[in-house]
């Protein structure tokens, strides 16, 4: 899936998350290390729940990384 979107400090990011799990994410390195970073951390798959580990290789939980950390904008699947 294909997900553009902004970070923090405003730069726009658009990366492919590929649910493999020794490459989970391409096209951005900041997003690639943030991914990396929260590895083996629980993330909210929705604003109340439920909470899964952050696994690289499952795109929902990277996915709800990012909607955490960032502003998405888009997700094409």
């Amino acid at each position: 899936m294909k997900v553009s979107g902004t970070l923090e400090d405003g730069s726009a990011y658009d990366v492919e998350v590929t649910g493999q799990q020794d490459r989970p994410v391409t096209g951005s390195r900041r997003i690639r290390a943030l991914v990396e970073q929260h590895s083996g951390t629980p993330v909210l798959l929705g604003p109340l729940g439920p909470r899964r580990t952050l696994e690289p290789g499952d795109t929902d939980t990277v996915l709800a990384l990012l909607r955490k950390h960032t502003r998405v904008v888009e997700v094409r699947r």
